[in-house]
């Protein structure tokens, strides 16, 4: 009888040691997948490709566009500043779409799969009108209300 009791308080133990593990990496996966900064932040479907436990987040101010895609250790941080953006490309699938943007100093574009078609939309209707307040010479100033934060 004490062979078996002994047996199940162990098993007990066990149980709880692999529950607590699944829920630390589960806190760990959804601390890095919050919003990164305030602001204009487009966040990523955790359902498409890449981005099913780091979603890429994309943080647009009036100066600069920057890609934020966190990992198990640190993160993958690439900012374009206004003056060297080109262009931006929405491809638009049956429900989210991927957004490239290209940089005119020959530097890798941001590429972003994922991204819910209304959140594309906006992210490029922003970048145009931070780059003609740039090019006009108007001081920046944010536009606000946020991406979908989703």
């Amino acid at each position: 009888m004490t062979g078996e009791s002994g047996e199940a308080i162990w098993l007990w133990w066990a149980l709880a040691a692999a529950v607590t593990v699944v829920l630390l990496v589960g806190l760990w996966v959804w601390n890095k997948g919050r919003k990164f900064a305030e602001g204009d932040v487009f966040r990523a479907s955790r359902l498409s490709s890449g981005n099913h436990l780091f979603p890429t987040q994309v943080l647009i101010t009036p100066t600069s566009v920057v890609q934020y895609t966190p990992r198990w250790i640190g993160r993958q941080e690439q900012t374009i500043h206004m003056a060297h953006l080109s262009s931006v490309n929405i491809e638009t699938g049956l429900i989210l779409s991927d957004v490239l943007i290209e940089t005119s100093g020959g530097s890798d574009p941001i590429v972003c799969h994922g991204h819910r078609k209304a959140d594309a939309g906006r992210m490029k209707s922003l970048i145009d009108r931070y780059q003609t307040d740039y090019y006009r010479g108007r001081p920046p100033a944010p536009v606000g209300g946020g991406g979908s934060g989703r």
